[in-house]
């Protein structure tokens, strides 16, 4: 098989089958305008060849990351199918429609904790954000919830995917696809890797 996509579909729905709990966890990776790192478990959201979507708060840390420095790195490691998938691209933030319509589809506690949270800054305790969580349940208490205006989505296009799978004596067997074309619709080149 030599579309990283079809692969990919393959070894997550295998995973979605066997993994206990987050099947769909990854490790994202970001840099500051500096370079220093850091990582952190995201939920992904949305994949296919134009790339790997999650969302967030854009107040926080991370999306303040990717919006300085738009190039991150995604990990999937299924300790139970003993497979990891590692990603690399460019980011960039969904358009407003792709958000409010994921936005829809969490449920309303989960849209009113978008609302309410301050993401990756200091409260003086936790009572603070659940009153916080009490005032925008009374604002609305009527109909939808709207999805906040700093919260959205990124979309890694990746550039390098490895496939990697645990095999006996550490001969581990590594396939790595990197993208030869520009953008989400270049051609992908195939080589095998060697622990």
């Amino acid at each position: 098989m030599t579309d990283p996509f079809a692969l990919f579909d393959e070894w997550y729905a295998q995973a979605r089958d066997t993994e206990i709990n987050d099947s769909n966890a990854m490790a994202l990776a970001t840099a500051d305008a500096r370079g220093r790192p850091a990582v952190r478990m995201v939920l992904l959201k949305g994949h296919g060849p134009d790339g790997f979507v999650f969302y967030t708060n854009f107040e926080g840390r991370k999306a303040g990351e990717l919006l300085e420095n738009p190039h991150a790195a995604l990990l999937f490691h299924w300790k139970s199918l003993r497979r990891q998938i590692r990603v690399e691209g460019a980011v960039g933030p969904v358009d407003d429609a792709t958000a409010d319509a994921y936005f829809a589809t969490r449920s309303r506690d989960s849209q009113l904790g978008a609302w309410a949270s301050d993401q990756s800054r200091p409260l003086p305790d936790r009572q603070t954000f659940m009153d916080r969580f009490d005032t925008v349940s009374a604002r609305f208490a009527e109909g939808p919830v709207p999805r906040p205006p700093h919260w959205s989505g990124f979309r890694l296009t990746p550039e390098r995917i490895e496939f990697w799978q645990d095999r006996e004596h550490r001969l581990h067997e590594r396939r790595l696809f990197e993208r030869a074309g520009v953008g989400a619709q270049g051609d992908w080149r195939e080589g095998l890797l060697y622990p």
